[in-house]
């Protein structure tokens, strides 16, 4: 990690519905998100968006065309565009650029708690590209972080693996 980059952070407010990039305390950029229609929470299977402290794992992606369709973390070849999009009216679309993220906290976000899973790398938890047709300041997730492309593409380019990330 550079020593610019060092102490950039991401900040995830799930109320607001808002992801700001922060270098020490100072905000950098802020982007509009789209967070879990379902709520927070920890466990699998619930649809919600895990709380408390994060890292990036790893970033997919970054040679990828804009639109690019991911399925399991792989590109398909596909692009989304209006028609691929009704041809699959109920695929949760991941595209562009995936920042996977590892939860920091155990029996928080890592490993298992009393309730079962609560692993948000386990979960597959991303910040990921959403199509630029879906609204963003709505949570409408399945448990990720959404993003357009283009803000996604900015963010992408300002983190590194490992960056910190906290989800309130």
């Amino acid at each position: 990690m550079s020593s610019q980059s060092a102490s950039i952070h991401l900040y995830i407010d799930t109320a607001t519905q808002r992801l700001s990039v922060l270098d020490a305390d100072d905000v950098l950029i802020s982007f509009d998100i789209s967070t879990a229609k379902n709520g927070t929470g920890q466990l699998e299977n619930t649809g919600c968006t895990p709380l408390g402290r994060h890292t990036i794992a790893q970033k997919i992606g970054g040679e990828c065309p804009k639109n690019a369709v991911f399925v399991g973390r792989q590109f398909t070849g596909e692009i989304y565009d209006e028609a691929l999009g009704q041809k699959f009216l109920n695929r949760d679309w991941i595209l562009s650029r995936i920042l996977w993220l590892d939860g920091c906290e155990v029996g928080i976000n890592k490993g298992e708690n009393a309730d079962g899973v609560c692993d948000s790398f386990a979960r597959y938890i991303y910040i990921h590209g959403t199509p630029d047709t879906e609204p963003m300041g709505v949570p409408m997730s399945h448990g990720c972080v959404r993003m357009h492309h283009d803000d996604l593409v900015v963010l992408f380019d300002m983190v590194e693996v490992g960056t910190p990330v906290l989800i309130v």
